[in-house]
């Protein structure tokens, strides 16, 4: 690759790093402590109720924590594979909330954070560039191997999260349609 061609791709590596990264961190800090008008934990661990992530207070809490420590290090080209696997696992998980209502985010679809879940898999996989913490630091923590494993193993848990999201979510309705047909109303949901 020439000279000219390797510094364009730093830089586009790093424009992408940047607005990729801080916009997840954004999103975390809104979910963890209610920056940028978000909801901060309590708001937080109640809509993941709502959405069928028990214990609802565990997911708020690393939700949060993935979006922004995933972000942040992703925006500081830091651990960039483990960084874009734990940012895409998170956004995998929330596409999957969005799914049943399309793919165009005007119709609440799943468009956004698929799109994060791809470009934090992409920064995963094609690495921070020379403008980076992991470039600075010799790549101590971006070793070739690194990408593969990481990806791997937050897919495991990210299908993991899915799925028990996804009984959760039956076993509500399935609660719900009783309590209807017997007229009894359902029980608030307990804290967890």
């Amino acid at each position: 690759m020439s000279s000219t061609a390797s510094t364009r791709s730093d830089l586009a590596r790093l424009v992408l790093r940047l607005g990729v990264g801080g916009t997840l961190a954004a999103h975390g800090a809104q979910k963890l402590f209610g920056a940028f008008g978000g909801p901060g934990l309590e708001g937080t661990r109640g809509a993941m109720h709502a959405m069928g992530f028990r214990p609802s207070g565990r997911s708020a809490l690393l939700a949060g924590l993935s979006e922004t420590g995933g972000g942040a290090l992703l925006a500081l080209g830091l651990a960039t594979p483990a960084a874009g696997a734990t940012a895409a696992a998170t956004m995998a998980a929330a596409a999957t909330v969005h799914a049943p209502n399309g793919f165009w985010s005007t119709s609440g679809g799943l468009e956004y954070p698929a799109v994060l879940a791809l470009a934090s898999t992409a920064l995963a996989v094609s690495g921070p560039g020379r403008l980076s913490l992991d470039h600075a630091l010799g790549h101590a923590l971006n070793r070739p191997w690194m990408p593969a494993v990481a990806l791997l193993a937050a897919g495991a848990g990210a299908a993991l999260t899915i799925r028990q999201r996804q009984a959760t979510v039956a076993a509500d309705a399935s609660a719900q349609g009783s309590a209807s047909t017997s007229g009894d109303s359902p029980d608030e949901p307990v804290a967890s």
